[in-house]
């Protein structure tokens, strides 16, 4: 279904009534924070157009939510500027050094709201396209919350800031006199007074409700008295902005010509912080909203939608915007339709056209009160509401970058966060063991076939071969233990002949990893123990071989997998074995005790699978195979088992891995006895192999005339199957 025919079929249906509710209720709210935000960052040296600047905000707005509405993944999305971004935005404002008349400052200031909007929304572009979101999800929360919090203070200074109190803590003793308490003091109690009555009835319309009513009350008050509304702008009460002729477009493109482009590039470090900040509430924002509506939302898509939505509201001289947590009313009002947020953009951009006409009645102790509550929410949200959901440490480091964000500024919080992630990271990673597993070749043989006294000989010497399986990523936080661990077993008694590291696990890894096995090696190399690796990415060997002197790494043995890793090992200890069997190793009569006993069971399996060759005789089919073809290949339609009576064979996973060896004596494919059978694994023989084939029509022909016969064979199959002999199920056996 094209957009088109969603957005018919959802205003034919019973979405719609609700989607304008929500749609009237958040327009307004909205409409009411972005005239605020507006005001905040177009305040100050930019004041002669605060209308303009406001506008453009607006439009802003409306864009954002327009945007998003119609590209979101999420059916109901209301999107508006962030206020951590909203607050970057109102620091560049005030950090933007002009020599120059109102003009100047004004389109210098325009200019960086536009490259900083294009930028954010180029950046999220390209996140959305290279489906990079999951990295943003790495962001510790604690981190993430000093960033809120940190914008929430300043955001509720900038409102006081608004009312003409100096962002100084030396003015505190001195806001208690009167002509500085009827400044702030009514803003202040309209966002206190706003900030309980969400908390206590927790009703959306509250805020454009209380707006409306209020600012009414001011009215009729200045009436009463008989204050002109010219009187009461030049008094800070009411909107003041100085506009001639219409508010859209905001500038002329002659107007260009008048940005001072050394202050715009002077700014780069403050729009880097901006993304920055402004990718964090993406990240905030999503997850709250996934948590609330129990809706896993696609981030690389919602990462697309804000970033066309940032470059299209920054062409227009607006702020980017993200989607916002309070689309959670179009869930929870059954309106999750794409008309929630195209009402709410509609109703945002109705004071367009009106423009300085309605701005002009807007008291200014409302649009500081309105601000302060957003500020004063996400304090409380971020500071006492998680205070104790989070561990000590982790509300320390939030609370850490709040106050570095107050107090020296949102670059240097940036920068402190960033820096705080990092040791977040590598601390974390560096708890986490690199080594999964660790054995010994008496726990775990490999997947080869021996003859019964090599069998017994890598059961008394299995402890010689120390294998380590290692996992994650390995790098400087982790290495030090790593080494530690694999330098013990070179101390184990009897020493490794060899020590097994297999990398399979290993999802990457950095110099310092490269550094710490080379001295492992040298240490491997000093007490002549082998070191055998399996899947050892192509970069580590490269390392390796520049790193290691030439007699250390010729004494290195590389293999595509664990299992022949440990065939390798294996093949060591038993030539050590062979090249001086003389030495007392302490095995003595132990050996030939355990030599004796396997030798007598294998000859009993041997001459009852011969027996039972011999009588199953006349119902098998002669199969012969050369070194190399396949007795089985992987999705091969199977018509019946296998018996194994020559040569030796090895069966493979898709991925190439031997599961297992089989010998004379072992079935192959037993399933396919049964019925036609789609074989999981290729088995391929390592040797010229001869089996006997029985089909299922023989099968069925012995169930009916042969009962004792089939019934051997299918206790000789169990046999198979549960025997422990380390010939051919896999490599615990």
């Amino acid at each position: 279904m094209n957009l088109i025919s969603e957005l018919r079929a959802d205003m034919l249906s019973a979405k719609m009534f609700p989607a304008l509710s929500v749609g009237l209720v958040m327009g307004a709210t909205g409409l009411a924070y972005l005239i605020s935000m507006g005001a905040l960052i177009f305040s100050g040296p930019s004041a002669p157009f605060l209308s303009q600047g406001t506008i453009m905000v607006v439009f802003g707005g409306f864009v954002v939510c327009l945007w998003i509405a119609l590209t979101s993944g999420y059916r109901g999305a209301v999107a508006m500027i962030a206020a951590p971004s909203g607050v970057v935005l109102v620091e560049i404002g005030s950090t933007i050094g002009v020599e120059g008349d109102a003009l100047e400052r004004f389109m210098t200031a325009v200019t960086v709201v536009i490259v900083g909007s294009v930028a954010t929304g180029v950046c999220f572009l390209a996140v959305g396209h290279f489906r990079l979101a999951n990295l943003i999800r790495f962001i510790p929360y604690s981190v993430a919350g000093g960033f809120i919090a940190g914008a929430g203070a300043v955001l509720c200074m900038d409102a006081l800031s608004l009312m003409g109190i100096a962002r100084d803590w030396r003015t505190l003793p001195s806001l208690l006199e009167p002509d500085l308490l009827w400044r702030w003091g009514p803003g202040v109690a309209y966002g206190l007074g706003l900030f309980l009555a969400t908390k206590r009835w927790n009703r959306h319309f509250i805020l454009p409700a209380s707006f409306l009513l209020i600012a009414m009350l001011y009215h009729l008050v200045f009436a009463f008295l008989g204050v002109s509304g010219d009187e009461a702008r030049a008094a800070g009460l009411l909107f003041a902005g100085t506009a001639e002729g219409g508010l859209w477009p905001p500038f002329q493109p002659g107007d260009l010509a008048h940005v001072d482009w050394a202050a715009v590039t002077a700014q780069i470090p403050n729009i880097l912080v901006l993304i920055v900040v402004t990718l964090i509430a993406v990240a905030v924002y999503l997850s709250a909203l996934e948590l609330a509506t129990n809706v896993e939302l696609e981030w690389n898509r919602e990462f697309r939608a804000a970033g066309g939505a940032g470059v299209i509201a920054g062409l227009g001289g607006g702020p980017s915007g993200v989607i916002i947590p309070s689309s959670i009313l179009s869930d929870r009002f059954g309106a999750r339709t794409r008309l929630t947020g195209a009402v709410t953009a509609l109703v945002i951009v109705s004071v367009v056209p009106l423009g300085d006409s309605v701005l002009k009645f807007v008291p200014m102790p409302l649009i500081a009160g309105s601000l302060f509550f957003i500020g004063f929410s996400l304090l409380y949200e971020w500071v006492v509401n998680r205070r104790g959901r989070l561990p000590w440490t982790e509300y320390a480091i939030l609370l850490l970058i709040a106050v570095t964000t107050v107090s020296l500024g949102f670059l240097e919080g940036v920068g402190v966060g960033i820096a705080i992630a990092m040791v977040f990271f590598a601390v974390r990673l560096s708890r986490v063991d690199s080594i999964e597993a660790s054995f010994t070749a008496r726990e775990r043989r490999s997947n080869k076939i021996r003859p019964i006294p090599d069998r017994a000989l890598l059961r008394a010497e299995g402890e010689r071969i120390q294998a380590c399986r290692l996992r994650g990523y390995i790098f400087f936080g982790g290495v030090g233990p790593l080494l530690d661990r694999l330098k013990q077993f070179l101390d184990n008694t009897p020493r490794p002949a060899c020590i097994l590291l297999d990398f399979g696990g290993v999802s990457g890894f950095d110099f310092s990893a490269v550094n710490a096995l080379c001295r492992f090696m040298h240490a491997a190399h000093a007490v002549g123990a082998r070191v055998v690796l399996s899947a050892v990415p192509e970069k580590l060997e490269d390392g390796l071989e520049r790193n290691l002197p030439r007699p250390v790494h010729d004494n290195l043995l590389f293999e595509p997998d664990a299992d022949r890793a440990l065939e390798r090992c294996e093949d060591i200890v038993l030539a050590a074995w062979r090249s001086d069997p003389d030495e007392d190793r302490g095995l003595g009569d132990t050996l030939l005790e355990r030599v004796a006993g396997d030798m007598e069971r294998h000859l009993d399996r041997q001459a009852l699978f011969e027996d039972l060759v011999d009588e199953l005789r006349d119902w098998l089919e002669l199969r012969e195979y050369d070194t190399g073809e396949a007795l089985v290949s992987t999705g091969e339609a199977r018509k019946g088992l296998q018996l194994l009576i020559k040569g030796q064979a090895s069966a493979y996973d898709s991925t190439g891995e031997r599961l297992f060896q089989c010998g004379p004596g072992d079935a192959v494919e037993p399933r396919a006895a049964f019925g036609e059978y789609t074989a999981e694994t290729a088995t391929i023989a390592d040797r010229p192999c001869r089996t006997m084939m029985l089909t299922p029509a023989a099968r069925l022909w012995l169930e009916e005339n042969e009962k004792q016969l089939v019934l051997k064979l299918y206790r000789y199959l169990l046999t198979l199957e549960s025997r422990g002999d380390g010939y051919s199920r896999g490599p615990n056996s």
